[in-house]
């Protein structure tokens, strides 16, 4: 019997501080640069953009995302034996933010084994590293090399 993948819970988290084409026209007024809500939409397609904090990462908003994805598909980081991160923003380059997640999500439930063992690591293809990483899972999934694998992109 040939293993095969399919996705069973997903999540998604965005940051608090929300800013509309409005706002960004009347900050870059501020530093004398003319454009427009019309502009913007008709170029990008844009209507609003979320900023983090200081101080969050891509690991934070991960994690946030995938306690999400964990709860749709009633599994805990327990379950999980393969952890793939999309980024083009890592939160620095060593380790990586894979392995960082790894180890928020690990305190979730220390006292299980699961994803605190499990490979992890950051796939960094721009637009395209989500669908690659969701692919990668797909074929170490298909070779038995995970049973159940976390992608995630940030």
């Amino acid at each position: 019997m040939s293993s095969y993948s399919r996705i069973t819970g997903t999540g998604s988290y965005l940051p608090p501080q929300r800013l509309s084409n409005s706002d960004m026209v009347a900050r870059l007024a501020q530093d004398g640069i003319e454009t427009s809500d019309d502009w913007i939409v008709e170029r990008t397609g844009i209507r609003a953009r979320h900023f983090v904090a200081a101080g969050v990462n891509s690991s934070d908003l991960a994690f946030e995302a995938c306690k999400q994805a964990l709860s749709a598909a009633q599994l805990g980081p327990q379950d999980i034996d393969l952890l793939i991160v999309a980024t083009s923003t890592p939160d620095m380059v060593f380790p990586s933010t894979a392995c960082i997640l790894q180890h928020k999500l690990a305190q979730l439930s220390p006292e299980a084994g699961g994803i605190a063992g499990a490979p992890a690591f950051d796939v960094q293809a721009v637009c395209a590293g989500f669908i690659y990483a969701l692919s990668v899972a797909d074929a170490m999934i298909r070779a038995g090399n995970a049973k159940r694998a976390l992608v995630v992109g940030a």
